[in-house]
């Protein structure tokens, strides 16, 4: 009887598992009021029994539905099109079970990541509870995926997609909603923003292994990581059995003698659960959500690579390009945020305006866009509360690249061209329509240098869209430089009230050359 009962659960197992491993399956990034991009061939995938036919439909086309069958390791995918935008739409997958998510509309996805400024959230920011109040916008939809870290890239993630509303909207991130309702009332068609950020993490966390291997530049990178690794059993020994008994004799001590404890000391970093471990939250963040069919990113980080910012100068690149080639949708846009001045050490050793320089030069890679934060951040804070205007400054150029707004000006000036004129240089600039100005009195934080590298303050005056610079007892200026420390708030803008970059005319090894 025992026998007979034993393997009548095994049965009953094994139907039951038959059953639920034949079910379709779809990832978390597909979900009810999602918003898928308009008026294109969507990617739809999800898992079912292997060799079991898929029909995908969507219901804004009430004719057409397309079949797939899933492939030997039970994975499916298919391209579906995709109408001009609107809805509310339904989106069914039929297999041996059938899925139906509800109220999908059309319109344009944007995929926002980044660190701590891209993950800062609205109850934080400028004019908090006005703007959470105001929130009531049931076409701009939100899906933030959560925070996690994977050795190896993760198949789904966690998350579901919400309607903005002033009882959703409060946790979400600043910048990327302020950039969000932008496009959502300029072009009056839903938006739907994928959220995918971690504070204090660095560029190499989202990017993928294969990228990181590929470039010697970035190899001490992986080895800083074998390394702490490495020591992390004997360092988590030592504290366990020395640092940690030696704190609590003295935790002990202080209660007999009625003083303040110790703080507890902290213990060394498991790396592989880090967040900071190079890859991992690409692996966990960012694959499993591709290839969701996107429009584009938006991005806000650098900090935390300032110390390393001379690398940034390709590994931003890097990163760049190896979304757009994992993700197969071409050389989609990729906008991203200029890091604000702060002040970040009293030593130096980090060089925030030589960050603010890579960010500067990735300008040259195909279809990105950089929104400048020179008058908008705060010094003594390293997360800025404006993310109003970092979110319109970002939707400019979505609005005047991709949705076709000719008539708007996108970028503040930058830095293009310098002509030495005797004892004066003059500097040429790129988006200086309609004009240069100074706010706010004279133009500063310039410097101007001869051959022997030594800068000094220097007269800047605006000359129609150039600008001339120089100082009297500089006769051979080579070079010059504008904003060029940590904390500069300059005063350079265009007549549409954008700022310009901080830049310098030389080349000169910084402060983190080589610091790989």
């Amino acid at each position: 009887m025992k026998n007979f009962f034993l393997f009548s659960i095994l049965f009953i197992s094994v139907i039951i598992s038959q059953f639920c491993t034949a079910n379709v399956r779809m990832p978390a990034v597909f979900g009810n009021n999602m918003v898928l991009q308009q008026k294109t061939e969507i990617v739809v995938w999800g898992w079912a029994e292997p060799g079991e036919k898929i029909k995908i439909k969507g219901s804004w086309n009430r004719t057409k539905s397309k079949s797939v069958r899933a492939d030997k390791d039970g994975k499916w995918s298919v391209k579906i099109k995709t109408s001009r935008a609107g809805g509310p739409f339904k989106l069914e997958i039929k297999g041996k079970n059938t899925i139906c998510f509800n109220n999908v509309m059309l319109g344009e996805v944007w995929l926002c990541s980044g660190q701590s400024n891209m993950q800062w959230p609205i109850w934080r920011s400028n004019n908090a509870e006005k703007e959470i109040a105001a929130a009531n916008l049931p076409n701009l939809r939100l899906f933030d995926v959560k925070r996690e870290i994977a050795d190896k890239p993760k198949k789904d993630c966690v998350g579901n997609w919400m309607e903005c509303s002033p009882e959703t909207i409060s946790n979400f991130s600043a910048a990327a909603y302020f950039f969000g309702r932008e496009l959502n009332r300029k072009l009056d068609v839903p938006v739907g923003l994928l959220l995918s950020c971690w504070g204090g993490t660095q560029a190499e966390n989202w990017m993928p292994i294969e990228t990181l291997e590929s470039n010697n530049d970035f190899i001490p990178i992986l080895e800083r990581y074998q390394s702490n690794i490495l020591c992390y059993a004997e360092n988590k020994k030592e504290y366990d059995e020395i640092v940690l008994p030696a704190w609590q004799k003295q935790v002990k001590k202080a209660g007999l003698k009625k003083t303040p404890s110790p703080k507890k000391p902290n213990p060394p970093i498991d790396w592989t659960k880090h967040p900071r471990r190079p890859n991992g939250l690409y692996n966990a963040m960012i694959a499993p959500i591709m290839p969701f069919t996107i429009k584009g990113v938006i991005w806000y980080q650098g900090e935390s690579n300032c110390s390393r910012a001379h690398q940034y100068q390709t590994l931003f690149p890097a990163l760049i390009n190896s979304w757009r080639k994992v993700w197969s949708q071409g050389d989609f846009p990729f906008y991203y945020v200029q890091i604000a001045p702060y002040r970040y050490t009293k030593d130096r050793s980090w060089a925030s305006c030589e960050l603010r320089e890579a960010q500067l030069m990735a300008l040259s890679v195909t279809n990105t866009g950089m929104a400048v934060t020179m008058d908008i951040g705060n010094v003594k804070d390293i997360h800025p509360k404006n993310k109003q205007e970092v979110g319109k400054r970002l939707s400019l150029w979505a609005l005047a690249k991709d949705y076709g707004y000719t008539n708007i000006v996108y970028s503040g000036p930058i830095y293009k061209s310098m002509k030495i004129e005797g004892d004066k240089i003059r500097l040429f600039f790129d988006y200086a329509g309609p004009g240069l100005i100074a706010k706010a009195g004279h133009l500063n934080h310039f410097t101007i240098a001869a051959a022997d590298k030594k800068f000094v303050e220097a007269k800047a005056e605006i000359q129609g869209d150039t600008i001339v610079v120089s100082n009297p007892k500089i006769k051979k200026p080579v070079a010059v430089r504008y904003g060029w420390t940590d904390t500069a708030e300059p005063n350079l803008f265009n007549k549409k009230s954008l700022p310009a970059s901080s830049f310098r005319t030389d080349n000169w090894p910084g402060l983190t050359y080589n610091k790989l």
